[in-house]
């Protein structure tokens, strides 16, 4: 049986999505990032990093959301698009792209203390060249590998969903093809599934003096 250390942001979301699309029977292990539960013991057996998501596999661990991807790919054979030199390439994109310019950006934007502005400037001007990328890669096709669904949309479907909060409120004008093929997305019954496991749990929801200590542990060093 698959167990899924979960937290309800991208990237735990992306894996939780295939696993909803496939049928793949698994248990969701809730994982409060914000109380600091990525740093104990136990989890860290499981993934050294200390971040979530990361999976078991009857006793076989795997950890960052693209490996978990490929791995659920390996192992079940759906949603796997025939070019698999396109595949990796736009995975590996969002692995390396989309995920961790979006996420810098939420950090240097909503997060850190001042000064930021060169910071903020460097990852708004990158998040926006990535997303622009998706923008005219979805122009003429109903999915990022064309007219097949697969898991290249799933992983980006992750960060997808939070674009207003990345980008601003005002994002949609400027990706309209990337809002045509969320909203496409988002009528799954597996993405609504996959969107409601936070309902199980009851996660931390403020981002007080505590939590930015745990996920933000080297500004202890500005002091």
């Amino acid at each position: 049986m698959i167990k899924l250390y979960y937290h309800p942001s991208p990237n735990p979301l992306k894996v939780a999505l295939y696993l909803e699309e496939t049928g793949v029977p698994y248990e969701l292990v809730p994982i409060d990032t914000r109380k600091g539960e990525q740093h104990s013991a136990e989890f860290k057996a499981i993934n050294p990093n200390a971040k979530t998501p990361a999976m078991t596999d009857d006793g076989v661990r795997i950890f960052d959301s693209n490996a978990m991807m490929i791995y659920l790919a390996e192992k079940t054979g759906q949603y796997v698009p025939e070019n698999k030199a396109e595949m990796y390439s736009w995975l590996m994109f969002i692995a390396t792209g989309i995920g961790p310019y979006s996420g810098q950006y939420v950090h240097f934007k909503h997060f850190a203390p001042e000064p930021k502005e060169y910071a903020v400037n460097r990852y708004d001007f990158e998040a926006w060249r990535h997303w622009l990328i998706i923008e005219e890669r979805l122009t003429n096709q109903l999915y990022m590998m064309g007219d097949q669904y697969t898991l290249v949309d799933m992983s980006l479907w992750g960060w997808a969903r939070v674009i207003p909060f990345v980008l601003g409120a005002d994002a949609w004008e400027k990706l309209p093809n990337v809002k045509r093929w969320l909203d496409s997305i988002n009528e799954r019954p597996a993405a609504q599934r996959a969107e409601a496991l936070k309902t199980q749990f009851q996660f931390k929801a403020e981002m007080d003096d505590d939590a930015r200590n745990i996920l933000f542990p080297g500004n202890a060093r500005l002091a």
